[in-house]
């Protein structure tokens, strides 16, 4: 097995044409604290074949380990296109050892090209990327390529293509005058936020885009967690977030981790029943519903009030312009963002603010005495994706 080294990657011309951000934020802290010559054949490794995962069902680093980087070459047996992940199955060596190269969604390889029927059994391909951290026979695919030639690159995601179709058009309104937060009769779209990580507003720290934090010791800036949730942020961190139950029994995105879905976000207005359906692409397209009917948040139905969910029990109202939503009744099976912790005593207030056709602006806090010492707040944007409903995505589609 030929694993990169030093500088050997740049002159086999193997370097990524974009290195991530995350890359350059996470090991500024490294340079610093350690030997510059020790750590710079690993680093150079590092950049090169870590993999832009924004529209992963998982991050990679969850399974793989970026400081195993590894170049081999192999026959393909077989493709196995299926959600979460596409997988190709590959005998590698003389001996025709089973190897597997775990790839991105489907969703994600077709907006960057590829098909089922790209690659075949008994085409010789190259695989870069990263081994299993477990030692299993199991690779990361950051690169692929047939006949010297690259296959695959991901700088196509959701966000980039929801910004490549913006509009110059006013922002669509109901005939009331309050904005849409949907697509107007005969259109299509949906929403895809610009971050995928969870942090409280004004904190700047060093994360991947599935949360996973540069350097640990930064767990208590993220949020203001007392210290049972501290600890068990810290605990899940150092686990590579690997138990998150939405990854590992695909469990929603819920609570306002749905406005991070990596695939986007629907809103259908049903008006005449004073209602929102509210659709996450990122997970098994599940739906709840925001009541905007005027009803206080608690039915008067002990049954309906003790029944604690994954997206809470939920209402809004209009402020002008922004839909503030108030959501409590939570269960505890899922994780916020990053594996940050909640309790069923949280209560979250959502601002959401169409600022013109492309853009609605958020506004989420988070307020959880069982969890945090304080109420806390962040905002975000999501993006319009013009045209199009939401991707086909259920993350049980094949192995996780």
């Amino acid at each position: 097995m030929s694993v990169l080294k030093g500088s050997k990657l740049l002159s086999n011309n193997l370097v990524s044409r974009n290195f991530p951000d995350f890359f350059m934020r996470a090991h500024r802290r490294v340079f610093l604290r350690s030997n510059f010559s020790s750590l710079l054949p690993v680093l150079f490794a590092f950049c090169c074949f870590v993999f832009y995962p924004a529209s992963a069902h998982h991050g990679s680093a969850v399974k793989f380990d970026p400081l195993q980087p590894v170049i081999f070459d192999g026959t393909v047996t077989k493709i196995d296109w299926a959600n979460p992940h596409a997988h190709i199955f590959m005998a590698r060596g003389e001996a025709g050892d089973d190897w597997y190269v775990e790839l991105e969604s489907p969703v994600l390889l077709e907006w960057n090209g590829w098909s089922e029927d790209t690659l075949k059994p008994g085409d010789r391909i190259r695989v870069e990327g990263y081994l299993a951290r477990d030692g299993s026979p199991q690779v990361w695919g950051g690169r692929i390529l047939l006949d010297g030639q690259t296959l695959f690159s991901a700088e196509t995601t959701a966000l980039s293509l929801a910004k490549e179709a913006s509009q110059v058009r006013a922002l669509p309104r109901w005939p009331d005058g309050q904005p849409r937060l949907g697509a107007a009769p005969g259109e299509a779209g949906y929403w895809v936020p610009d971050t995928t990580v969870m942090m409280e507003e004004g904190v700047d720290v060093a994360m991947t885009d599935y949360g996973l934090l540069d350097d640990v010791a930064d767990a208590s800036s993220v949020a203001p967690m007392q210290e049972w949730a501290l600890k068990l942020y810290e605990s899940r961190q150092r686990n590579f977030l690997r138990t998150d139950p939405g990854f590992v029994e695909c469990r929603p995105p819920a609570g306002p981790r749905k406005y991070q879905a990596s695939f986007g976000i629907q809103w259908l207005e049903d008006r005449d029943w004073e209602r929102i359906f509210v659709v996450p692409a990122g997970g098994n397209q599940d739906w709840h519903l925001i009541y905007t009917d005027g009803r206080g948040i608690n039915t008067g139905f002990p049954v309906d009030n003790d029944n604690l969910l994954y997206y809470g029990r939920n209402v809004s109202t209009w402020e002008g312009d922004t839909l503030v939503v108030q959501s409590e009744g939570f269960n505890e099976k899922f994780w916020l963002t990053g594996g940050l912790p909640h309790t069923s005593q949280m209560k979250v207030t959502e601002r959401l603010t169409r600022t013109d056709f492309n853009n609605m602006a958020i506004e989420v806090t988070i307020d959880d005495p069982g969890a945090y010492t304080r109420p806390w707040s962040m905002s975000w944007k999501l993006v319009w994706k013009e045209g199009e409903d939401p991707p086909e995505y259920y993350c049980q589609d094949n192995r996780l």
